[in-house]
């Protein structure tokens, strides 16, 4: 921890949504991961494009875009962005076996978009799960992490190396 205080909570204790009235408009962009483990064969059937559910990729991709332009809606005290950019990429990792969902968002605003690019990827996941699950119960959802955040008064973070 940075020995800073919380943010979404005032002098009482309680919570709180945050006033960024008087900080500065910037760009702000932030990444963000997850994984989707399951099943070599159920691999093989998102591959193969056999889903019954249809195109298991696309239409993660889409949900994943809606949740990030639903966050505020979602997460409490999240203030409500008029988002310039999400962008979902879904990557077939055969090793894991599984997915890798990267997600980024950006926008022009006083607060930043680290939540809702976790958000895209937690429900792109939530998603695939869904799509996947007649075949695959035993799918983990897992490893969902900010990876890099710029903008505004704290500047630019990225997440340190894991081990895989």
């Amino acid at each position: 921890m940075s020995g800073q205080a919380l943010t979404h909570l005032d002098e009482t204790g309680a919570a709180s949504m945050v006033d960024i009235g008087s900080k500065l408009v910037t760009a702000r962009v932030a990444t963000a991961e997850g994984l989707v483990l399951m099943l070599p064969e159920t691999l093989e059937l998102l591959q193969s494009g056999a889903a019954k559910k249809g195109d298991v990729i696309a239409v993660a991709r889409i949900a994943g875009i809606m949740g990030a332009k639903k966050t505020s809606e979602l997460i409490p005290l999240c203030h409500p962005l008029m988002l310039d950019k999400v962008k979902v990429d879904i990557e077939v990792e055969p090793e894991l076996p599984g997915l890798r969902i990267v997600a980024f968002a950006s926008v022009s605003g006083k607060t930043g978009v680290e939540m809702e690019a976790l958000t895209a990827v937690s429900i792109t996941c939530l998603t695939i799960y869904d799509m996947l699950k007649a075949v695959d119960k035993s799918m983990t959802i897992a490893s969902i992490r900010l990876l890099t955040k710029s903008g505004g008064q704290s500047g630019d973070w990225q997440a340190p190396e894991q081990s895989r």
